[in-house]
């Protein structure tokens, strides 16, 4: 029996020894994960370190990163240790296809397949590529593209016969919806569609390139459609408050022109629809292309040959995650049964009576995008 454990305890040390070795031949190298998670059940992207009472996607992360020996365990518990870095903070529930972290790792042989082994299947690392020394994924990325599906039903106008799952989108109210939707293109004061900033601070002003509607299509016999935004960054419940404005203009509970109010100083009721359908697409990183992508050490930060295994991750994951959700927990129908409940025509004194109120109220949720202050 002796000899047994004495064989066991040898094996153990035979076995560290061998993992040090390979990392001693293992050089640190600054590298990016291409990421893909289905956010329902974690409080977001980001970890808390010393709190083990809200799970994060970054919890899996690191504890994988540990297990398959390409971060010492000490780095996992300061992650500075690892230069680590994610492209976007996302909210509790929410869901990315494309999202990007850099951090110094080992690059031990067959990473992806031993970081992937030690995560749950609803997260995988789809992609790696090194990168420079000093890259940092949140600030050199020149934009971010998200995603929101959602029920058609939230188009249906409040005084129409048709509501719910049977409602099925019109061409006339979807070329309505892109119209409004268009109006958010350009730079606009984003300080009503976010917390805590004033109409005169400069950082709430935002860039948006595109956001447009796609077609609409059947799952489990409810119709639902793509909502594609794509910016410089976002601030904190900023894309659901741009959605949750057009849905009540749509729906006949605000005039068209509370939009261009909302981008006065004058403190406007822009409302908050739900986090369920919001899925990070994909970060972009052009200038960091152009100057380094074709420099012969380094690869552009371009993920075409990974394109394949991101769709599939999503139809596997993410849509099925949204669609059933949705029909169990009936987020959106839930939501829009609040809409009457604003009061769109407020004026500023009421609403800093409404805020006041609300800011008592905690929101554990972190940010749609990542602006630098998006929290």
């Amino acid at each position: 029996e002796e000899n047994g454990h004495q064989n066991k305890r040898l094996k153990r040390d035979v076995d560290k020894e061998d993992a040090e070795d390979q990392n001693k031949k293992s050089p640190k190298r600054k590298i990016v994960l291409l990421m893909a998670y289905s956010g329902k059940g974690y409080h977001g992207m980001q970890r808390n370190v010393g709190s083990s009472q809200f799970k994060t996607i970054e919890d899996d992360l690191v504890s994988a990163l540990v297990q398959s020996g390409c971060i010492p365990e000490n780095h996992g518990e300061d992650m500075k240790k690892m230069s680590f870095q994610r492209c976007a903070r996302t909210d509790k529930g929410v869901s990315a296809a494309g999202q990007i972290v850099s951090l110094k790792v080992r690059l031990i042989d067959d990473i992806l397949e031993k970081i992937n082994n030690h995560l749950p299947s609803h997260i995988r690392i789809l992609g790696l590529k090194r990168v420079t020394g000093g890259f940092n994924s949140k600030n050199k990325c020149d934009a971010r593209t998200y995603s929101y599906m959602l029920p058609t039903f939230a188009f249906a106008h409040k005084d129409s016969d048709v509501q719910g799952e049977v409602y099925r989108l019109d061409r006339e109210t979807l070329e309505r919806v892109n119209k409004l939707l268009a109006c958010y293109k350009g730079t606009h004061n984003f300080h009503n569609f976010t917390s805590q900033k004033g109409p005169r601070d400069p950082s709430a002003k935002r860039y948006i390139m595109e956001m447009y509607c796609g077609e609409p299509f059947v799952r489990e016999n409810m119709e639902f459609a793509v909502i594609k935004v794509k910016g410089q960054s976002f601030m904190m419940h900023q894309i659901r408050k741009m959605i949750g404005l057009v849905i009540a203009i749509v729906k006949g509970f605000a005039a068209e022109s509370i939009m261009e109010r909302s981008w006065g100083e004058e403190k406007v009721d822009v409302p908050k629809a739900p986090g369920l359908g919001l899925v990070l697409e994909r970060v972009h990183f052009e200038k960091y292309n152009r100057r380094f992508g074709n420099d012969g050490l380094h690869e552009p930060l371009e993920w075409t040959e990974e394109e394949e295994k991101i769709a599939v991750f999503k139809e596997q994951y993410i849509y099925p995650t949204i669609v059933n959700t949705e029909k169990e927990e009936k987020s959106m129908a839930n939501w829009l049964n609040t809409l009457p409940i604003h009061d769109f025509n407020s004026s500023a004194v009421e609403m800093q009576a409404i805020n006041k109120n609300s800011k008592n109220s905690s929101d554990p949720e972190g940010s749609d995008g990542c602006g630098d202050d998006s929290d």
